[in-house]
């Protein structure tokens, strides 16, 4: 029986009977592609899982499950493929003009372009598999991100070790912007690191808060990462990702709608080991985080407000049906998400990686960390490991969480077991 144009191998030609092997048609997609000097990254030539994603990213909107299963079936290389091979509907369970419309844009996805331009900006773009990758999200089965686009310098996974994210309302209240940023300043006080949507109201109160104790916070845009949005919070967005990092599911220019907005919400809720919601009336997305954080099974805390508010009537619903845990400042959530014998009773860490697999800056700012009690500022261990305090203080948040070193308000200080002589 001859071969058709849906299989990914050599096929037969109708007329003559002669055995072919497919061609690509687009620079931009092919693993061997090069670029006009002859000359292509090692990095990014090695690796055809990684391109393919890229293109996805491009092509596909996040959260497709169908795109998902395949993608666990059939690599994402191979998935590329069968778009371009003119693969029939029923191959990847879409309809004929949805196949089509992916077909007709896939020649036009530059990955060359969109990985540069990460790179340009100090970022990369991360996959499942990579040692950066935070397996927390494979918890959203076949809805998991495809990749993640970063910018900034801190290790995703490191970072995300010891998060809490905190979500609301948009059009808050001064009394929820307050409680948020002081929420938000405890919590980075005590090593958590905090994460948000980078939108007005409570996530721009929950990012300065952090920002301004010298924490570290993380940024889920609906955007590109290279798109600040929205504009007015442009500097807080530059700033977020000096200090800490913006990512996003989708590629470089690309710009947020209604639905992004959703479906980022599932990443806070699954990158973080709860969520706290400060302001969100009865219909406010924010409460869309905190179920999807429900539904994988990370805690769910609410703030409670002024009963007279319209923003407070969706966290009490939170708290009163069961499905959030009502919190008033960062030594209640700490209690609800930390480890038993680390945040719960006196500081008892298990077993550390040892020093020498440490990074040479990760190493080096933690033998600027002193072994006094009392700790030092950021300003003394920066010059002391000869790096910028954005760096520093990036590395001081993973060590936090590999249990190395402890922050005591404004000072880090070696971990109670390292000062003992026990690290």
């Amino acid at each position: 029986m001859p071969e058709t144009e849906t299989e990914l191998g050599p096929r037969t030609e109708p007329r003559t009977g002669r055995r072919t092997e497919p061609q690509p048609e687009s620079r931009h997609i092919g693993e061997d592609c090069a670029a006009s000097d002859g000359t292509h990254p090692p990095s990014w030539k090695d690796n055809p899982e990684r391109r393919a994603r890229a293109a996805l990213s491009r092509l596909i909107e996040p959260g497709d499950a169908v795109i998902g299963r395949w993608l666990g079936q059939v690599g994402a290389a191979s998935l590329v493929e069968a778009i371009h091979r003119r693969a029939e509907p029923g191959y990847l369970d879409l309809d004929a003009d949805r196949l089509a419309a992916y077909r007709a844009r896939l020649p036009l996805i530059d990955v060359d372009g969109d990985l540069e331009r990460v790179r340009s900006l100090g970022g990369r773009f991360i996959i499942p598999g990579d040692t950066e990758w935070p397996s927390q999200l494979d918890d959203l089965g076949d809805g998991r991100p495809i990749g993640l686009w970063i910018r900034g310098s801190g290790s995703l996974r490191m970072l995300a070790l010891r998060s809490v994210s905190m979500v609301g309302a948009r059009a808050c209240t001064s009394y929820g912007a307050h409680v948020a940023g002081e929420l938000a300043a405890q919590l980075a006080e005590r090593g958590w690191v905090v994460v948000s949507g980078a939108a007005y109201g409570i996530d721009a109160a929950a990012h300065r808060g952090t920002l301004a104790v010298g924490g570290v916070t993380l940024a889920v845009l609906a955007s590109g990462v290279d798109v600040a949005y929205p504009a007015g919070n442009s500097e807080l967005i530059a700033r977020i990702a000096a200090q800490g990092l913006l990512l996003s599911e989708l590629p470089p220019g690309e710009h947020p709608n209604r639905f992004r907005f959703v479906l980022r919400n599932r990443v806070i809720a699954a990158l973080t080991r709860g969520t706290v919601v400060v302001e969100a009336a009865l219909r406010s997305g924010a409460l869309s985080t905190a179920r999807r954080a429900r539904d994988l099974n990370r805690h769910t805390m609410g703030v409670a407000g002024p009963v007279t508010s319209e923003l407070s009537a969706g966290v009490h619903a939170l708290i009163r049906s069961g499905a959030a845990t009502l919190v008033t400042d960062a030594a209640e959530v700490s209690e609800l998400i930390g480890a038993i014998g680390d945040d719960l009773a006196p500081r008892r860490s298990g077993p550390v990686l040892p020093r020498d697999l440490l990074t040479p800056n990760v190493a080096k700012v933690l033998e600027a960390v002193p072994a006094t009690a009392e700790g030092a500022p950021l300003e003394r261990l920066a010059r002391q490991a000869g790096l910028s305090q954005d760096e520093v203080q990036q590395r001081l948040y993973e060590l936090g969480s590999l249990g190395f070193v402890e922050r005591c308000g404004a000072h880090w200080r070696l971990a109670r077991r390292a000062r003992s002589g026990r690290g």
